[in-house]
């Protein structure tokens, strides 16, 4: 049986179908609750009436990705990944879905109440998100048969694709889950709140049967050179009516016989993004007297957050600290397993059969800097209306908070940007890294964590995401030892930021890294003298350049920046001067990547099986071959015109979390810098 996935996750990574379009987009009317048409045009008047320029622009923007012509939700009321379908990154197609962008539309909302006063928009994406994105009890029926004592069987992870799959190894020890029993206890129930991954809205692949359901699928499998375009997509419902004769399992997993199984995979910086937005949302609510409309969401934020524990914990609940061999590193015992980080993963599966019952969890090893959220830290330990009802989860995440505040001093360059990351498991099998290797409280630095194709330190997007999070807390909080880190930062990132007198602007988009951090000492932090970031090349990119700007609002707000301050305001200004189009804000992007649409994927001699559609899963297939309903979409053509020997294409893409980063910006700006 599988028990475990070696999962990867986008990066690199809101509501309904009801429709607010107010001031210039002007596509639709709200709908308010309670009111006749005149009187919903009365209330979008009045809306509009009292914004302020900055908050007009997000309502415009809010309008134009909330109205249904411009294609950014299913008829479920689900955002897409993208508004276009042939897009490929994390997702590989473009009506897939994320958990992250089920908390981009929940913050949207948030920030939406705020602006607006009708808080239902975000207790509505709460309740779309609860729905379709985390697993009922029918999608995971076998929990009640878990055993905290042994959470789930070791198997190792590898390097290539070509060496799967891996085979279990009962004879390693994991420790033991001090997470389940507490759950249990606290919410009378075996099952996980969280939320999986990725969804195919549409059904694309057909991987949920019949119909165009929403399905839960999962691509990522196959160790850190794995990329999106080497995967073999497959259903967490594997009941081996697809695949081969064991389903998909037996490309990943190596065991004596195969199972029909669930398996979820949770992506925690999205779980802790929806955390981060029911926080704004209760403040929000709350300085407008409102906080009863959004108390009982708040509190299934809570829960979520007392679930996302799981992150903080090595993969196999191994002790943390100086592990280097799969037998020789101690299984856990209490929390001393916890690394206290927000890791890459956490993941859970079992049987199908309810007769025959099994099942199994596990945390993850390996933590990214770009993961990290002290804002939803602070949150889950420090806010009452967000407090966990376990008995330990307060104080979980107060730990977590100390620890993620110093994981960034950590990683922190000499020049101020934020390096990869750490593991407790080198090469995800427990291995001896090479002497020398940097320490964080016995974890081993990694320059790449989880995934090397592209590698996973390059993206300047996951310097924005998690200095955005550092700032709002230092905002909320006026922690110095956040302020210390965003000083930094923020001074690097202004040196590579350029605007133009025409308002065009240019940030850092590729990363190179040199060198490594000094190993962490608590009392003395070194100075990183020896750990190097460059600029490649920079961008224009409307998504990353809202979260770019977010932060520095929240920097400039409380620390009284000035250049800070202005910088933001020239990106905001210079995204809504040059990139708005007829569906929100974009760039045309060059995809110079899409020469591996024929990349072969890896399929073991012997292998053979089938797609829902038919196509052939086997040791000659490639990531097209196992997708043939590309060569239908209508942007084909510009993709078959670069394989056949033209240039690469170019598309204007219209992702939702860049749309809504861009309005939270606008949302942002308005609240704390208009005057």
């Amino acid at each position: 049986m599988r028990s475990f996935p070696e999962p990867g996750e986008s990066r690199p990574e809101l509501s309904r179908r009801r429709v607010l379009a107010i001031g210039a987009a002007a596509a639709a009317i709200p709908v308010a609750a309670g009111l006749g048409p005149a009187g919903q045009a009365a209330h979008a008047r009045e809306v509009s009436a009292a914004a302020t320029p900055y908050e007009q622009r997000f309502l415009d923007l809010y309008g134009k990705i909330t109205n249904p012509a411009n294609g950014y939700f299913s008829p479920e009321g689900i955002p897409y990944h993208s508004v276009e379908t042939l897009i490929v990154e994390a997702p590989d197609h473009g009506h897939e879905t994320t958990s992250e962008a089920y908390s981009y539309l929940i913050w949207l909302q948030a920030m939406y109440g705020k602006v607006t006063g009708d808080w239902t928009r975000f207790n509505s994406a709460w309740e779309t998100m609860e729905k379709f994105m985390i697993p009922t009890r029918a999608d995971q029926p076998t929990n009640s048969f878990y055993n905290a004592a042994k959470p789930a069987t070791y198997a190792p992870e590898r390097d290539t694709p070509a060496q799967y799959p891996a085979p279990l190894d009962p004879s390693v020890a994991a420790g033991s889950d001090p997470l389940a029993a507490e759950l249990r206890s606290a919410y009378g129930t075996d099952d996980i709140y969280g939320m999986h991954w990725l969804q195919d809205v549409d059904n694309t692949y057909g991987l949920g049967g019949a119909g165009t359901a929403p399905t839960y699928i999962n691509t990522f499998q196959r160790g850190p050179q794995e990329s999106v375009w080497e995967t073999v997509p497959h259903p967490c419902r594997d009941d081996f009516t697809h695949g081969g004769r064991n389903g998909y399992l037996d490309l990943f997993t190596g065991d004596a016989s195969y199972a029909r199984q669930w398996k979820f995979t949770n992506a925690p910086d999205a779980d802790a993004r929806a955390v981060q937005a029911a926080y704004w949302a209760h403040k929000w609510a709350t300085a407008q007297g409102k906080q009863g409309q959004v108390a009982a969401t708040v509190a299934k934020a809570a829960k979520m957050g007392d679930y996302l524990r799981y992150a903080l914990f090595d993969k196999y609940f191994k002790k943390v600290g100086d592990c280097t061999s799969p037998s020789g590193c101690a299984p856990g015992g209490g929390k001393n397993s916890a690394h206290y980080l927000l890791s890459w993963y956490y993941a859970w599966g079992g049987a199908l059969d309810t007769s025959a019952g099994w099942a199994w969890r596990i945390g993850c090893s390996h933590s990214h800097g770009g993961y990290q959220n002290p804002l939803a830290a602070h949150a889950l330990s420090s806010y009452a209306p967000l407090a966990p009802k376990s008995a330990t989860g307060r104080a979980d995440w107060a730990q977590s908070l100390k620890r993620q505040l110093e994981f960034y001093r950590w990683l922190q360059s000499a020049e101020g940007a934020i390096a990869g990351g750490a593991t407790n498991s080198w090469q995800g099998r427990y291995a001896t890294p090479p002497a020398g290797t940097p320490t964080f409280y016995g974890m081993y630095y990694d320059e790449k964590p989880v995934y090397h194709d592209p590698p996973s330190n390059q993206w300047f997007g996951f310097q924005a995401w998690s200095m955005e999070r550092v700032a709002a807390y230092y905002h909320q909080t006026g922690a110095a030892d956040a302020k210390a880190v965003l000083d930094k930062w923020v001074t690097w990132a202004l040196a590579h930021t350029s605007v133009n007198s025409d308002g065009s602007y240019l940030f850092p988009s590729t990363l190179s890294w040199s060198g490594q951090p000094d190993t962490w000492n608590p009392s003395r932090p070194g100075a990183n003298s020896g750990l190097h970031v460059s600029v490649v090349d920079r961008t224009n990119d409307v998504g990353v350049a809202g979260a770019y700007a977010r932060t520095l609002v929240y920097y400039a707000a409380r620390a009284g920046h000035a250049r800070a301050r202005a910088t933001a305001k020239a990106l905001l200004d210079g995204m809504w001067s040059h990139h708005q189009d007829a569906r929100g804000v974009a760039v045309p992007e060059k995809r110079a990547d899409y020469n591996r649409f024929d990349d072969a994927v890896y399929v073991p001699n012997g292998w053979s099986g089938r797609m829902p559609n038919g196509d052939a899963v086997n040791s000659t297939s490639d990531f097209t071959s196992i997708r043939s309903f590309y060569k239908k979409d209508p942007d084909w053509p510009k993709v078959q015109a670069y394989l056949s020997g033209g240039n690469a294409p170019t598309f204007t893409y219209h992702r939702f979390w860049a749309q809504v980063d861009v309005a939270l910006a606008l949302g942002a700006y308005a609240e704390l810098l208009e005057s």
